[in-house]
């Protein structure tokens, strides 16, 4: 296994969970991821240490909101075995769970959030293989390379 670190994007609403919310917190639960390709990377990709680009998704203002660390190894996320809860899944169970998650850290809140129309005017900077400005791309959590946590670091 790699102990390289590793980085990456995460989005979340801020109305339903903010950057303050985690600072507030701490530590949480990354619930409620239900696509087969952001759950396998908090599976298969994250390792406690990582490095979290927090964004705020379906907001006014888009953006990175701050930074975050991966705090566990993924484990099957509760919400999909609750019939109350909106991320419960009937085809899920405990013998084999469907949905993982990672606890996500608060490392730092930036001072302004670096918004994804500034992000956008580096798209040839990034590459076009970075998932956050790729048309038709709506992941909610995403591999970031070294250099493109580099180059976003540096909007801040």
């Amino acid at each position: 296994m790699s102990t390289r670190k590793r980085y990456w994007l995460m989005k979340s609403e801020p109305d339903a969970f903010s950057i303050d919310d985690l600072q507030k917190v701490g530590v949480e639960p990354w619930n409620g991821v239900r696509n087969y390709q952001a759950r396998n990377f908090m599976r298969d990709g994250m390792q406690v240490g990582d490095g979290v680009l927090f964004y705020h998704s379906n907001c006014a203002v888009p953006g990175i909101a701050g930074l975050a660390r991966v705090a566990s190894k993924a484990y099957p996320d509760e919400t999909q075995f609750d019939r109350k809860s909106d991320y419960f899944d009937p085809k899920a169970s405990r013998e084999e769970p469907r949905w993982m998650l990672v606890d996500v850290a608060f490392e730092r809140k930036f001072d302004r959030v670096v918004a994804l129309e500034e992000i956008r005017r580096h798209t040839d900077a990034l590459g076009e293989g970075f998932a956050l400005t790729s048309k038709g791309t709506r992941l909610s959590v995403m591999p970031v390379t070294a250099a493109q946590w580099k180059l976003l670091l540096s909007l801040e």
